[in-house]
């Protein structure tokens, strides 16, 4: 082209020479997107992040609305006990609070979730010895019941009450009062008997209301799934600056919402926690491959901190996951 073009022949040359290389050797511009890809994963690595794919990534570009599990990712995911109220009328006979104490501890010893620790290491703190449990049960989105030193113990929410035919009349409003300063109420019950009311409060982290402040910077929007009462989970969202809140739901009714909003032609993301207090986090990991992709953008980053427990099922139904850990 630079001897035998009519005019500019060195333009004509250069660009001759461009095409053809282009076309020969696509390599390079093959490369530089995989190659941004892996250092950007790479990056994050090392500052804990971990990023399952390049499509994972490009998908939380798209994100319009952010779901956020309560219990620690809104939260610290260390609670502790703050009252306990007994029925009205108690006498002489009745089991004094240090028994009822052992007795609901030494059930919750037996369950994973973590405001059962919470009980334990309360009852605990106090010099209590726990008994041993038999026939425990736990029971989704209601609570536990078992058998300690021979006697029928629950602990669990009003519905839980409802399905064996208890009256919570005498607690319901000391189970709403505590639930509107944002604590979890649980009914105590012995033997069939309603002995009381247990209130645990897990603190908002420090960070959360500046993080869902920046998402809404961002333009998203911000909702709040939990099973907790709804008194305790509007009262959190308030300080936390949350936008909507949907409460008192099982896994399934997460999984619900979320295909709610996807109806709506939203692209949602589900940020929650994976639990590493009682087992080692390969372990948690492994179990996540099957799951939505476990991605953690930097703009979301500020919700990757210590883990309380899993929102796997909801999380599977979304457009993008992001589980956090300690």
């Amino acid at each position: 082209w630079f001897i035998l073009a009519d005019g500019a022949p060195v333009v004509r040359g250069l660009a001759a020479a461009v095409t053809v290389l282009i076309i020969a050797c696509p390599c390079a511009m093959g490369l530089a997107v995989p190659t941004a890809v892996m250092v950007a994963t790479g990056r994050g690595a090392t500052l804990g992040v971990l990023i399952k794919g390049g499509e994972a990534l490009q998908r939380a570009g798209d994100v319009s609305t952010v779901v956020l599990d309560k219990t620690g990712t809104v939260t610290e995911g260390r609670p502790m006990v703050t009252d306990l109220a007994r029925r009205p009328g108690l006498g002489d006979d009745d089991l004094p609070d240090t028994e009822l104490l052992r007795l609901v501890a030494s059930l919750e010893s037996a369950s994973e979730h973590p405001l059962a620790a919470a009980i334990v290491a309360h009852a605990q703190g106090q010099g209590i010895t726990l008994a041993g449990v038999e026939a425990f049960e736990s029971l989704t989105g209601r609570g536990a019941m078992g058998v300690v030193a021979d006697r029928a113990v629950a602990a669990g929410n009003a519905a839980l009450l409802s399905d064996h035919g208890i009256d919570s009349g005498p607690l319901t409003s000391v189970a709403e009062r505590l639930a509107a300063e944002g604590k979890t109420a649980m009914y105590l019950v012995v033997d069939g008997v309603l002995e009381g009311v247990l209130a645990v409060a897990d603190p908002i982290r420090a960070s959360s209301a500046e993080a869902i402040a920046g998402l809404h910077a961002m333009g998203l929007e911000v909702v709040m799934l939990t099973g907790d009462h709804e008194s305790t989970a509007q009262a959190i969202a308030r300080e936390a600056g949350i936008d909507r809140v949907v409460a008192g739901v099982l896994p399934e009714g997460k999984v619900a919402e979320i295909q709610r909003l996807q109806a709506l032609g939203r692209v949602v993301a589900m940020v929650g926690t994976v639990s590493t207090t009682h087992r080692p986090w390969p372990r948690r990991i492994s179990a996540w491959r099957w799951e939505a992709e476990p991605i953690l953008p930097r703009r979301l980053r500020t919700w990757c901190s210590c883990g309380a427990i899993s929102a796997a099922p909801p999380r599977r139904s979304v457009c993008l996951g992001v589980p956090c850990g300690s």
